[in-house]
């Protein structure tokens, strides 16, 4: 996928992350971090199981660390200084879950304070029935979901630009090759194209790919500068023995 990034900052000033920064505890704030914390509630949902927390408090776990953010405005710092929301959820859940333990859960539930409704519904049936090497450290294996659960929110986004433009059968014919499975003689018999047209189909989707997952990635770091060494991590995080699920 060598498509050249798309640099344009204007495409940074709307985007969730930097609402939370601009619109600080209001409710605009909220409602741009709850839709951020619902599409990766389940790499941290994991995280937390892999951190020991048991299944019946991981969710509370969850619900009460948004709760507190929401309460403290941490994340508006973070974005001031161009953190990356991965990182930062990712070291700020693991303190979370700690302080938890120390206060012997006194924040269970979000302490009264706001909850952001994250739906968490089959989150331990897709945590049990995941494959992990039992020797990852749970950071690692937090990189993989994240990693995963963006790749499948472009792949989602991508599917909905190809069917709302009528190329839904361009799509289901071609999206093996985003996994590298491609055979353009089957593929052109499908469309009814030659094989070059389907190369170049192809390449097409490849290049639409990157660029939902650049406007993922967007939603989650605070400058321009940082959406490519991001990209790079995912796919490092992809690449990983233990990341291999279909999408």
């Amino acid at each position: 996928m060598n498509v050249e990034p798309d640099s344009d900052d204007s495409q940074f000033h709307t985007t969730r992350w930097s609402l939370v920064a601009a619109a600080g505890n209001s409710e605009r704030a909220r409602e741009a971090l709850g839709e951020l914390a619902q599409a990766y509630s389940f790499p941290l949902y994991a995280f937390a199981r892999r951190l020991g927390v048991p299944a019946h408090d991981a969710e509370d776990a969850v619900q009460s660390f948004f709760a507190r953010l929401i309460a403290t405005n941490d994340l508006a710092h973070v974005v001031e200084g161009h953190g990356r929301f991965r990182s930062f959820l990712r070291v700020a859940l693991k303190n979370h879950v700690a302080n938890l333990r120390a206060r012997e859960r006194a924040e269970k539930r979000g302490g009264g304070r706001v909850r952001l409704g994250i739906d968490l519904a089959d989150a331990e049936e897709r945590f049990v029935a995941d494959r992990v090497d039992p020797g990852a450290a749970p950071e690692e294996v937090f990189e993989r979901d994240w990693a995963l659960a963006v790749l499948a929110r472009a792949m989602a986004r991508l599917e909905a630009e190809y069917r709302g433009s009528g190329r839904s059968p361009v799509f289901d014919a071609l999206r093996p090759h985003l996994q590298g499975e491609l055979d353009p003689g089957q593929a052109a018999r499908q469309l009814g194209l030659e094989p070059g047209a389907i190369r170049v189909a192809a390449h097409r989707l490849r290049q639409r790919l990157r660029a939902a997952l650049e406007a993922e990635i967007r939603d989650t770091v605070g400058g321009p500068e940082c959406v490519s060494a991001e990209l790079d991590e995912l796919f490092r995080a992809l690449a990983a023995p233990d990341s291999g699920r279909e999408v």
